[in-house]
């Protein structure tokens, strides 16, 4: 069974099974403001049980990398009767949930590279759903990237060892890439192999704060940032992940320009330079669960990390290579 099959299928059963339990949450847009809230406890990163870790780098030859996964919960009501919006790693179930991406995207992000992964309370499904980025980002920033900004700084004090890096993460942890870029000194972009920010966007008020954010152009530039979005068709772009995207890289090809390519012999991944999207003709999507009428609906948000593994495995081959040559 290749990486999409398996690994698609399990984040569907998952989604399924959230969806069914999501179906009981209580809050409501109408809510907001006058509910009771429940913040988790923020994670230790100083305990094991905080992180998923490969180590595959036997020789020293290959590059750490440093996952985020995206969005897995949905509001949940917490015992005291309050509303969460956002994950809680120190319940298993949370953990579990978001391990199954993670395993996913390890199987070839650590090929020949040790791999790091923290749990974090990142914002849920709902939060999304409100599709009011105010509201998205202030709960995102409040809670989920302090944690994600201290598992970055536990990773370069503890585990990194003056190693380079890959940055990586899909929908809420791509956005997690940006919000990190944005906050990231000279000498830790220095060692960076590039960025991957899958299922999110880069906007132009990113670029125009933080002019070191620069599109990848080609399969083998370094210290470059790697983004896309996946759709049926341009008018199926959703502004809450993909839009306004000032970059795109076709992963198949690796080219920034409209050259169609073909993708398990029968997809062709053609981008569209308008919309700074790919746009995948040949591919049913009617697999995918709608989450929320928000996603997977005309998109392919829900297996951005799966569809195209084989290319991102190589990938991260090529630029890591092309790094150390550089040292």
């Amino acid at each position: 069974m290749t990486n999409l099959s398996k690994y698609s299928l399990l984040f569907l059963i998952s989604t399924f099974s959230l969806l069914a339990v999501g179906g009981c949450h209580e809050a409501s847009p109408s809510d907001i403001g006058v509910e009771k809230v429940y913040v988790p406890v923020a994670p230790d990163y100083s305990d094991e049980k905080m992180w998923n870790i490969v180590h595959n780098d036997a020789d020293g030859s290959g590059a750490d990398v440093f996952y985020i996964p995206s969005t897995w919960e949905y509001d949940w009501t917490a015992s005291d009767g309050s509303i969460s919006h956002y994950a809680d790693p120190s319940r298993s179930d949370h953990r579990a949930d978001m391990k199954i991406e993670i395993d996913g995207v390890a199987e070839y992000m650590a090929e020949g590279n040790d791999f790091y992964s923290p749990y974090y309370r990142h914002i849920t499904l709902d939060s999304w759903a409100t599709l009011n980025e105010d509201t998205i980002n202030r709960r995102y920033h409040d809670v989920a990237f302090v944690d994600v900004r201290n598992a970055f700084s536990h990773f370069l004090e503890n585990r990194n060892n003056d190693r380079p890096f890959i940055l990586a993460g899909f929908s809420q942890g791509g956005k997690s890439v940006v919000e990190l870029l944005k906050v990231m000194d000279k000498a830790t972009r220095d060692k960076m192999v590039a960025a991957y920010v899958l299922g999110y966007k880069v906007t132009p008020e990113d670029i125009a704060s933080h002019p070191y954010i620069i599109a990848a152009q080609d399969s083998i530039d370094t210290g470059v940032v790697i983004c896309y979005n996946s759709v049926s068709d341009v008018k199926y772009v959703k502004p809450v992940v993909a839009s306004p995207n000032i970059m795109c890289i076709n992963p198949v090809n690796w080219r920034t320009d409209a050259t169609p390519a073909i993708l398990n012999d029968t997809i062709t991944v053609t981008l569209h330079p308008e919309a700074n999207v790919l746009v995948l003709d040949g591919l049913d999507g009617s697999y995918l669960p709608n989450i929320l009428d928000v996603l997977n609906v005309g998109d392919y948000h829900g297996i951005e990390p799966w569809v195209y593994s084989e290319c991102l495995r190589k990938n991260f081959h090529q630029r890591i290579k092309a790094f150390r040559k550089q040292e």
